[in-house]
C-alpha cells in the first residue's frame, strides 16, 4: 500500500462534527451564517427554545471553533466563524479522495485480477 500524502484529519475537527451533528445547533450555524452579530434575543426570536438553551448550545459552538462571542456594552453577541467549517470541508475532500482511490484499485482488480 502507497503511503499517504496527506494527514489524516485533525482529531479536534470531531467537535466540529459533533457540534453540527445537533439540529438546533445546525439551525443556528445557518441563521448566523447570514452574517454579523447576533444576540441571544435574537437567536431566540419565532422559536420555542429558552435564552437558557440557546446558550448552552452556543458554548458547544464555541468550543468547537464554530462561534465567538463579541461584547458590545452589556449586551453579548455572537458570530459566526467559517474557519472550522473549511477545515472539515478539507478533510471531507481528503477523504472522498482516497475513497475514490481505493475504489478505482478495487475495480482494477476486479477487473484484471491480482498482479
Amino acid at each position: 500500500m502507497p503511503p499517504r500524502a496527506e494527514a489524516p484529519p485533525a482529531p479536534d475537527l470531531a467537535q466540529v462534527f459533533f457540534a453540527l451533528g445537533d439540529a438546533t445547533r445546525l439551525r443556528l450555524v445557518a441563521l448566523m451564517c447570514a452574517g454579523g452579530a447576533f444576540s441571544i434575543t435574537q437567536l431566540t426570536a419565532s422559536t420555542d427554545i429558552s435564552r437558557q438553551a440557546v446558550t448552552k448550545h452556543l458554548q458547544v459552538l464555541a468550543s468547537a471553533g464554530l462561534v465567538h462571542d463579541l461584547r458590545s456594552g452589556r449586551e453579548r453577541l455572537w458570530q459566526f466563524d467559517a474557519r472550522q467549517v473549511e477545515e472539515a470541508r478539507r478533510s471531507l475532500e481528503l477523504i472522498g479522495r482516497q475513497w475514490d482511490q481505493a475504489l478505482a484499485s478495487l475495480k482494477h482488480f476486479v477487473e484484471d485480477g491480482p498482479g
